[in-house]
């Protein structure tokens, strides 16, 4: 799942961390890997720490607002951390750089994660890695996306599933 995930952030991160001055050039690799590790690693804590309907959210996420999610605000935090840290960035350059690249990457791995017609990243294969190879434990992580979600791994899939039950309930 890394080396997937450090090939989108390649092909997306564009300008943000290939063309900026505040990284220099001999280091876009390793802030690619920044980048990426930020996302796995913030994505696993997240999950040892029973905040996996966070992570859930993340991947059941549709629209434009996917850096309000709080996993998103979790990656960032981690990555603005990490670049501080590793590169000497200052705050400001660190935030604009994760503010680019992180709700950008998060949309295109929900994106392809929720897509049938793309095998590159699939919910299970991602929980599985979260929870260190074996972690699933069997459960099918899909079918248990598809209770929330009311039969497909998209939120608008137009089935009725658990979050769907909730939404109704609340009025929303």
């Amino acid at each position: 799942m890394l080396e997937n995930l450090l090939d989108l952030i390649k092909q997306h991160a564009g300008s943000a961390i290939a063309d900026n001055p505040a990284i220099p050039n001999e280091h876009t690799d390793a802030a690619v890997a920044v980048a990426g590790n930020s996302i796995v690693d913030t994505l696993k804590g997240m999950m040892a720490s029973g905040n996996s309907q966070d992570v859930v959210n993340l991947f059941n996420h549709q629209g434009g607002d996917i850096a309000n999610t709080p996993a998103a605000q979790q990656i960032s935090g981690n990555f603005i951390q990490n670049l501080m840290n590793k590169f000497g960035l200052g705050q400001g350059a660190a935030s604009g750089i994760a503010a680019s690249v992180i709700p950008t990457i998060l949309q295109k791995l929900v994106h392809k994660t929720n897509d049938p017609n793309d095998n590159s990243f699939n919910i299970q294969s991602i929980v599985t890695s979260l929870m260190g190879g074996g972690g699933a434990g069997g459960f099918d992580i899909g079918g248990i996306l598809k209770q929330f979600t009311g039969g497909n791994a998209s939120a608008n899939s137009g089935g009725v599933g658990i979050l769907d039950n909730l939404k109704n309930m609340m009025g929303k």
